[in-house]
């Protein structure tokens, strides 16, 4: 099946061909310009509106030089968020979807974290977004009595790329730097103002509008798994089981904890669906005795259908033999899969590096899984003696080690990791995977119907955050990315209050037209504040490297301007060419 991705630059191959035979011909009129696939179209219109929108000149002044200040911290950081990124891209280059060459183009259903069903809102925040940063411009042109030469907007064959303002280049150059720094920073200034007015509105009454609906959402389910068989699918809202309301995860898990090996499972929707229980691995590292999707149906020759039995089964039993639902049998030591470092306590006692070690206690306290490693160490500090038994290659071993500093993923032993789960795997008896509406709704300032992490983040946290949110897999750890209230999530928010009166569909086409214009303009300002040319970074580094060498007694003023410039605006473009193509190729 041809990608998207492939499509589309067919049709950008296409679109230049015909583009250059119209050309050609010399049947295109003269303010329509190509070079390949990108187009621009120039007009004159406007002149007049910005003319007299440009009169409060005083205002105008005091607002750029406020947006000027911003400006300069967010280019600093802007600097040494590109270089750390090209940092480690080299010395680390892990690939990832965030560096993956389509997911650069901001094109929905191109773009892996950007997908169609939001594409008009996009497309609507793409285009505020042009006017009011090109806007910008033009009104501080004439501000500062630079004339314009043309206006426009740019596109890669047929989709928008961009608006520009030509400003009279003997204007710019005569203007003071006052008048230059304030025309560049313009246009960044109006997209981080729309930014912060659409997230405000966001966060305040129309997300107060939005709240989650009672139940459990389910963002989909683990292939193979109880619920998958059962007919469980994604979007669904589990509401009660076994006749028992269920409200939130939480409910969940207790009514599972305490039903047998087959329950009805009602959904929002009024059906019903029978699950019958059966434990499934659903994930396991590398060299772990069982595999993900095999599914345990004894140990010991005793019947286990639930995680609750299969705890039950294991507590007390440092190895212990699976029989799985094809017959085959696995006898596996039960603890904590751990890999051991070189150089810590345990290797020091002899504690192979080449294989992992099972720890099944310590001090004596059983510990069937990494969790109870963990908490079994939890009141230790270092420089305490502790006694580690475990398996390493089928034989039993005991350690006498000093514990060390702990860190997240050692608790002090020396190991490197200690596996999650049960001897290197994990395990589900019910197989879905809840979508986090709740985090969700918290991370846009709402009013979540069960705690989370986030309920007390303040406003410039929140703004943070929504920049993270379309990519929440890559970015936060999440399993679902965040698009705004659609697809799927449609599902798993209701709408009340006076914002009702325009319909579920209305307030959520709101929600999502602020939350992407909103977003758009924030991370259309952060990227153009980028100290490199063309951006407005780049133009901003000249102008103060200007302001700052003029008053050294120095010669060649010119030339270290243009050396300092130059410099960085290539270690820019070369850093922002490491970030995206180094994991592509070192990785």
């Amino acid at each position: 099946m041809v990608s998207t991705l492939t499509w589309v630059l067919v049709g950008v191959v296409a679109y230049t061909l015909v583009a250059m035979a119209l050309k050609a011909r010399g049947v295109v009129p003269d303010f329509i310009r190509f070079s390949g696939p990108i187009t621009t179209i120039h007009t004159q219109s406007g002149k007049i509106l910005l003319e007299r929108l440009a009169r409060p000149k005083r205002f105008w002044r005091a607002w750029t030089n406020l947006g000027f200040g911003v400006a300069l911290v967010v280019m600093v950081g802007s600097f040494l968020l590109v270089v750390l990124g090209a940092y480690q891209a080299v010395v680390n280059p892990q690939p990832s979807q965030l560096t993956e060459p389509r997911n650069v183009l901001v094109i929905p259903g191109v773009n892996d974290f950007l997908p169609l069903s939001v594409a008009p809102e996009i497309l609507a925040g793409f285009v505020i977004t042009l006017v009011v940063h090109e806007g910008g411009h033009g009104l501080l042109c004439r501000v500062g009595d630079i004339d314009i030469e043309s206006m426009g907007i740019a596109t890669i064959a047929l989709v928008p790329l961009g608006a520009f303002v030509e400003p009279d280049e003997e204007d710019v150059q005569t203007a003071d730097r006052g008048a230059q720094a304030r025309m560049y920073v313009a246009g960044v200034t109006n997209n981080f103002a729309v930014a912060l007015l659409c997230l405000a509105l966001l966060f305040g009454p129309v997300v107060g509008a939005i709240s989650v609906v009672g139940g459990v959402p389910i963002g989909g389910t683990l292939p193979q798994s109880p619920a998958d068989e059962a007919g469980i699918d994604s979007g669904a809202v589990i509401t009660t089981v076994d006749g028992q309301p269920v409200g939130n995860s939480s409910d969940l898990d207790r009514r599972l904890e305490d039903a047998g090996g087959t329950v009805d499972v009602g959904l929002r929707n009024g059906e019903t669906r029978t699950v019958t229980r059966s434990v499934v691995v659903n994930s396991a590292v590398e060299g772990s005795p069982l595999g993900i999707n095999q599914t345990i149906v004894a140990v010991n020759g005793t019947e286990v259908r639930t995680t609750t039995q299969f705890r039950a089964a294991t507590e007390n039993r440092s190895v212990a033999t699976f029989t799985l639902d094809d017959g085959e049998t696995v006898t596996t030591p039960v603890g904590g899969y751990a890999v051991v470092s070189d150089d810590g306590p345990l290797a020091a006692e002899g504690a192979p590096t080449d294989q992992p070690l099972y720890i099944t206690s310590v001090d004596g306290q059983r510990t069937p899984n990494a969790s109870a490693v963990f908490r079994s160490l939890s009141g230790s500090e270092p420089g305490e003696q502790v006694r580690i038994t475990g398996y390493a290659d089928g034989e039993r071993q005991v350690y006498e080690i000093t514990l060390t500093e702990r860190s997240d993923l050692d608790p002090g032993i020396g190991v490197q990791y200690v596996a999650r789960g049960t001897s290197g795997f994990t395990i589900n008896d019910f197989g879905i995977q809840a979508y986090p509406a709740n985090t969700f709704l918290a991370l846009i300032g709402g009013d979540p119907a069960e705690e989370t992490r986030f309920d007390s983040l303040s406003f410039p946290q929140l703004v943070g955050a929504s920049i993270a949110l379309p990519f929440a897999t890559a970015a936060l750890g999440f399993q679902y990315n965040f698009a705004g209230f659609t697809g799927i999530a449609t599902n798993f928010f209701t709408v009340s209050g006076p914002l009702s009166v325009l319909g579920t569909e209305g307030v959520f086409l709101l929600a999502n037209l602020l939350f992407w214009t909103g977003w758009i303009n924030l991370v259309a300002g952060q990227f153009n504040l980028v100290p490199t040319y063309p951006l407005d970074g780049g133009h901003i580094l000249r102008v103060c490297s200007e302001s700052v060498v003029s008053r050294l007694p120095i010669s060649n003023r010119r030339r270290i301007v243009t050396t300092t410039t130059l410099g960085i605006s290539l270690a820019m473009i070369g850093s922002l060419v490491f970030i995206i193509a180094a994991p592509q190729l070192l990785g």
